[in-house]
């Protein structure tokens, strides 16, 4: 029996334990109006892949506990200095110093508004979210820039008013732990898992 793949760090290494990669036997793809004459293989695989989030591990460990965080450059002899970042950037784009880390939480609960949207009716492979899946770009008083993320809750329109929520059950440490209602939602109206922080 295999063991789940697991990865940690210790002494500035990656330690992995477990099986990352499975193969499965492969199966013909026959052509049935043609007397099943034979036209592939499906070639299955199961991997796990490991994605190291560096310096926007910040970021990700954040939304389990409720929280937003951006960045800002405080470079001051950037020619945009102070500018703030959401989605959360490590570096600024225009002088290229590490950005210094900081909590938005309040800025998007009080001022976050949906710029664009778009409703998907379907979906890529390993999507997870439900369909029809409501993406949304939305901006932030005092903020660079747009960060695109999903209504969980409701019908987007231009210019509505919207406040995170945070899968703080069970997090996935990606970007589907945070998503957004419009403002008036109640707690009883949260998709599982999800809290407002």
């Amino acid at each position: 029996m295999s063991k789940f793949a697991q990865v940690t760090v210790k002494n500035n290494r990656y330690i992995f334990s477990g099986d990352f990669h499975h193969i499965c036997p492969n199966q013909p793809i026959r052509d049935l109006d043609n007397n099943g004459r034979l036209t592939g293989i499906t070639n299955p695989r199961d991997m796990t892949y490991v994605h190291s989030y560096g310096g926007e591990a910040v970021f990700f460990e954040n939304l389990s506990r409720g929280k937003i965080h951006g960045s800002r450059c405080d470079n001051p002899e950037c020619e945009f200095t102070g500018t703030v970042y959401l989605p959360f950037r490590i570096h600024c784009p225009d002088c290229l110093a590490k950005n210094t880390v900081i909590d938005l939480t309040d800025i998007c609960k009080t001022s976050a508004r949906i710029h664009t949207f778009m409703v998907c009716e379907r979906s890529g492979a390993f999507n997870t979210l439900a369909k029809p899946m409501k993406f949304i770009n939305i901006e932030f008083d005092g903020v660079a820039t747009i960060l695109m993320s999903y209504l969980s809750v409701g019908e987007p329109r231009i210019g509505m008013r919207v406040k995170p929520i945070f899968k703080t059950t069970d997090p996935t440490y990606t970007i589907l732990d945070l998503s957004w209602v419009p403002e008036d939602t109640q707690k009883n109206q949260l998709p599982p898992g999800f809290s407002f922080g």
